[in-house]
């Protein structure tokens, strides 16, 4: 009876680090796609700061005139928001990864 117990512990902790190991990599690219658009945002931020005069922005359809310094706002403040959203990221998959060698040791019986 110990046995099968024991058998079935593993089974569920194989299948647990499974489920964790498709997180991490759900998290990386999750990740990647906010550094991807990190990077546009950081491309566009320099490229308005260098320019003298305003801007366009597209809102659905159109394409509307706006100030430099509202643009600059509003790039700033997605900037704050994809770092926050990478370093939340970054934080799980740490977290996950930890857990993840728990139970990699628990399998492995060490």
């Amino acid at each position: 009876m110990s046995q099968t117990k024991t058998s079935d512990d593993k089974t569920k902790n194989i299948q647990e680090a499974q489920f964790l190991e498709q997180n991490i990599q759900n998290l990386f690219f999750q990740k990647q796609a906010f550094q991807m658009e990190l990077t546009e945002t950081h491309s566009a931020l320099r490229e308005i700061e260098n320019s003298k005069e305003d801007a366009y922005k597209l809102i659905g359809q159109l394409m509307i005139k706006v100030s430099k310094s509202k643009i600059i706002d509003e790039l700033s403040e997605k900037d704050k928001l994809l770092n926050l959203r990478i370093k939340n990221l970054e934080k799980q998959e740490k977290s996950f990864s930890e857990k993840l060698e728990q139970l990699r040791e628990k399998i492995l019986g060490k």
